[in-house]
């Protein structure tokens, strides 16, 4: 009994002491990101290789996940007699909650990931003792970078997420199951407002990529320096990235829509 007791301490102790390391690693971060915006070249490598290289997987979920709730949402409504209304469904789902958190998850999966791999390694083969031995902050010169272009690729990833996601879904209400094409477009268009839906799932986006990167670059920073280490904090990220996003999810949609 008392074996089992002392397990669960020893992890909880453990994992409260990588939180206030996360923490602690938080402050330094930020205090690298303004001189970024004097390397625009290193800022602008970075937001490829985490954003642009990601693109494809979120074109192709957004569009399929828009075709499954094109195809649910008809076969819902037209019980109703509101297949019309098949526009404004499929828009709000994707730009207050889908496009958001399915791009967030996505984007732990693919950048967070890699980003953790790839500074474990940095760490695993001396690079950054190598930088601090140079007089170069690593903060400034690999992580800061890094964090920041997460910061500003999910948000974008995330419109296009929805973007093709509404297309999905009106290449399967209108082009393939016969509905009027008009009152798709004009539905969503009355129905959806830019402050209640669009700037609420930005918002949530701009939490997401901040907290999967920030989660994603302190894995790789933490990591033990070695294969077997950086293979753990590259699946941690994947974790703790997944699951804060819901939770962040939870808590962001009750205080923008209300009371849960």
């Amino acid at each position: 009994m008392i074996g089992p007791l002392q397990g669960l301490g020893a992890r909880t102790l453990e994992g409260l002491a990588r939180l206030g390391r996360a923490g602690g690693f938080l402050l330094p971060l930020l205090a690298a990101v303004p001189a970024q915006f004097l390397a625009p070249r290193r800022l602008a490598k970075q937001v490829f290789s985490v954003g642009v290289l990601s693109l494809v997987i979120i074109l192709v979920s957004g569009l399929f996940v828009g075709m499954v709730l094109g195809l649910q949402g008809y076969n819902t409504l037209v019980d109703f007699g509101s297949e019309s209304s098949l526009g404004i469904v499929v828009a709000l789902s994707l730009v207050r909650e889908l496009g958001p958190v399915l791009s967030a998850l996505l984007f732990a999966g693919r950048a967070g990931s890699a980003l953790t791999a790839e500074i474990g390694l940095m760490k695993a083969t001396e690079q950054l003792s190598a930088l601090e031995m140079m007089a170069v902050d690593p903060f400034r010169r690999v992580l800061a970078p890094r964090w920041l272009a997460g910061f500003i690729s999910l948000p974008l990833l995330a419109a296009v997420f929805s973007a093709v996601g509404i297309l999905g879904g009106y290449l399967v209400g209108v082009k393939l199951l016969g509905l009027d094409p008009a009152p798709y477009w004009s539905h969503m268009e009355s129905g959806v407002d830019f402050f209640d839906d669009i700037l609420n799932g930005v918002i949530k986006s701009v939490v997401f990529g901040a907290v999967v990167t920030w989660v994603a670059v302190f894995e790789g920073y933490d990591a033990v320096p070695t294969a077997e280490g950086v293979g753990r904090a590259t699946t941690r990220t994947v974790v703790t990235a997944s699951l804060a996003v819901l939770g962040a999810d939870f808590l962001l949609t009750a205080l923008m829509f209300g009371e849960p």
